[in-house]
């Protein structure tokens, strides 16, 4: 059991990985653009947070044997991310910046909090509860914030705007985790982790369902987290 709980933490952490590392193509384009366009960064700062908070809860002294948690999230997944945020506040307009700069003062906070409490005022299966419940719940609204994408591709018929390799690495990512909670009898792990298993399952559906209908997109063209609008994209083509 033992042997089979870290071999999934193993496989969570590669996968984690691999779509932590899926928006790049999408913030080189920014970066070519200097400009964000329609994207949104909320998912951005959304897994920022869920990475920070499971990054915690993933220590030794909040939750023992879940440091490979703390691994993927806590170090490089939190780094990414949080790169990720600063080119977004770099290139998005001016109007955003406000909103955007608000958010990561949200996330800051909310970390701080959790993180602070915690450490000070609660001890054992208490403070494991207390992350525990904070982690869940900010991975749960990470895992749902691109399913603009899914009613997008419902509406449109056609996974033009949905990486087939995101929705794979949302569903692999998201099973390792799940069974790797459910084998360690982690409830937070599982639970936060199953949702992004059935949310990468169902982008994959529609992928194979709608996969014939799928236009002609250059990979810049696709998006990884955040969505822009459609005919934003095509008149871009047309320019």
């Amino acid at each position: 059991m033992y042997i089979a709980h870290f071999l999934f933490g193993i496989f969570g952490n590669a996968t984690a990985m691999f779509l932590f590392l899926a928006p790049m193509i999408t913030f080189k384009r920014f970066i070519w653009h200097k400009s964000t366009e329609q994207f949104s960064g909320v998912p951005y700062l959304m897994t920022l947070l869920s990475c920070l908070l499971f990054g915690w809860y993933g220590l030794p002294f909040v939750s023992p044997h879940n440091r490979l948690v703390s691994t993927i999230s806590g170090s490089t997944g939190a780094a990414i991310e949080f790169t990720y945020v600063v080119i977004f506040i770099i290139y998005t307009p001016k109007k955003e910046k406000a909103k955007i700069l608000g958010i990561l003062t949200f996330v800051l906070t909310v970390f701080s909090i959790v993180a602070l409490v915690s450490l000070f005022a609660l001890h054992g299966d208490t403070r494991k509860l207390f992350c525990g419940i904070a982690a869940t719940i900010f991975t749960i609204i990470m895992y749902t914030s691109p399913l603009l994408i899914v009613g997008t591709v419902t509406r449109t018929k056609s996974v033009e705007f949905m990486p087939f390799f995101l929705s794979l690495f949302v569903f692999l990512s998201g099973t390792s985790w799940l069974i790797f909670g459910l084998l360690g009898h982690d409830p937070f792990v599982a639970v936060s982790n199953g949702f992004g298993c059935g949310l990468g399952a169902m982008q994959l559906m529609l992928y194979f369902i709608y996969r014939d209908n799928k236009k002609s997109t250059t990979p810049e063209e696709s998006v990884e987290m955040g969505l822009p609008k459609p005919h934003h994209v095509h008149q871009e083509r047309h320019d």
